[in-house]
């Protein structure tokens, strides 16, 4: 009987040894496997601090800017510049020479399009980053860094997000909370869903939406660390966090690093995210749709308009028409669709899968260009250099004219007016609209860069739209 007992207890033990190495996996030494991970990846992740200007107005927050407001102020109080900072992470990817190139969110390093990046490495040595491109769309970017040629750096290995499944360990590297000083801390859990769209994280929420939902804790400032398997290779960049306090409660979000491929390397190359393009409004299919559309699953999407002079419409596809497979791949929702589409290959033709009338037929669709497709991208061309007009300016697509509602087609937009200098003296202000320098046409701010490097004379010109609407004249004197 004893003998009985003891080999039920020994039973029982084995179950819980097997338990419990499946919930805390160890390595044959006893060993955590994450300390491997952290060992490989750890000193590849980079502290961002972003130092720009804010503006505001001068004599408090009113609308000035509002219809309303512009009929009792004719002329508003000039908008004022104070400093702000930014902090988030980032990881390095690609080293050619001097040149090292990081991986990090677009919502972490915009805002240094007019202001001042430093990048922080593991051995605490600091160096001015500048931005390669930027991607809204997606909310990625990609900056770089010259270091010296003894500078050890490590690189990440970027691996294949497609693998990933529900349940597979995570682990997260990141600055939480960067002014506390935690860089590089890790937090470890588990990936909770996969293909997470439709989320609203404010007004930058990207478009192109296709989240790992992972439970390793994620807090402000992790923003564009990465998110790694157990092979050391990165899955994600963290990107978000859902929560009612501001701070982590198991639901973080990351984007696949498949996507980060595709972004990073037009970035790199064409200094913007070239997406393809098909000319359809597209809508989910739910329960009640299935039903009415005799289909045999809640998946694909349902065409609810066709674009004129589009490649849908080239094709064939018609309103109504429910897409089940784009290039022999199953579509799954409008999120999946969507990128799928972005992704796909100008000037190739696809074949693409839908049920018209209770039958199936297969056409064919050749992608293009997506029309006006201006991401928040920028080249190292674009950046404001100093001058000696003591005047900042930004596109007239930038944040500045989104923030204000400054709607223009030409020029670039004043931002900053520096005391004492030329500019200051003068009556430019911040919001107007420059159109010439010295009778030559200002379209960007690369012509701007360019003019008032060149400048010689003692009075400068400026022909400019002004705030209020008016065209009008103005000189600054130089000395």
């Amino acid at each position: 009987m004893k003998i009985k007992i003891w080999s039920i207890v020994l039973i029982l033990i084995s179950f819980a040894a097997v338990n419990l190495q499946a919930q805390y996996p160890v390595t044959s030494e006893g060993k955590s496997p994450f300390v491997e991970v952290v060992k490989n990846i750890r000193e590849s992740v980079v502290n961002i601090q972003v130092e720009y200007e804010q503006s505001y107005n001068a004599r408090g927050q009113l609308p000035f800017n509002d219809d309303f407001f512009k009929y009792f102020f004719p002329n508003p109080p000039q908008i004022q510049p104070r400093k702000a900072m930014a902090m988030g992470s980032g990881f390095i990817f690609k080293r050619e020479g001097k040149e090292v190139y990081i991986l990090t969110n677009n919502h972490v390093v915009q805002a240094g399009q007019d202001g001042k990046i430093t990048v922080a490495l593991a051995d605490k040595a600091q160096y001015i980053a500048k931005i390669v491109g930027l991607d809204a769309e997606s909310d990625l970017a990609v900056i770089k860094i010259e270091v010296e040629k003894k500078e050890d750096i490590t690189i990440v290995k970027l691996g294949n997000s497609d693998d990933i499944e529900i349940g597979d360990w995570a682990i997260a590297i990141g600055n939480p909370f960067g002014q506390l000083g935690l860089e590089r801390t890790v937090t470890v859990g588990v990936i909770s869903a996969t293909g997470r769209a439709n989320l609203n994280f404010g007004s930058g929420s990207p478009i192109y939406q296709d989240y790992i939902q992972t439970d390793a804790a994620i807090n402000p400032g992790n923003s564009g660390g990465p998110l790694l398997n157990l092979k050391s290779e990165v899955i994600g960049v963290n990107a978000a966090i859902t929560s009612t306090s501001g701070g982590n409660v198991g639901i973080g979000f990351a984007i696949p690093v498949n996507m980060a491929k595709k972004v990073s390397s037009d970035l790199m190359e064409k200094g913007q995210v070239v997406r393809a393009y098909i000319g359809i409004l597209p809508q989910d299919i739910d329960s009640d749709l299935r039903a009415s559309l005799n289909l045999d699953k809640v998946k694909g999407v349902l065409i609810t308009k066709v674009e004129e002079n589009t490649p849908a419409q080239d094709a064939g596809l018609k309103r109504g028409d429910v897409i089940l497979a784009f290039d022999n791949k199953e579509i799954e929702n409008v999120a999946k669709f969507r990128i799928l589409i972005a992704n796909g290959e100008i000037g190739v033709k696809y074949p693409i899968k839908i049920i018209r009338d209770k039958k199936e037929k297969t056409l064919e669709v050749t992608l293009v260009p997506k029309p006006g497709d201006e991401s928040e991208t920028i080249r190292e061309t674009e950046v404001n250099e100093s001058n000696k007009l003591g005047l900042k300016v930004e596109p007239r697509n930038g944040d500045f004219a989104q923030r204000y509602k400054i709607d223009t087609n030409e020029g670039v937009i004043i931002i900053s007016v520096e005391p004492n200098t030329p500019a200051a003296s003068s009556s430019l202000k911040v919001g107007d609209i420059i159109l010439e320098i010295d009778q030559q046409k200002v379209e960007s701010v690369k012509d701007f860069n360019k003019i008032t490097k060149a400048l010689e004379s003692d009075v400068v010109l400026f022909y400019i739209k002004t705030s209020a609407g008016n065209y009008q004249y103005v000189t600054v004197k130089m000395d």
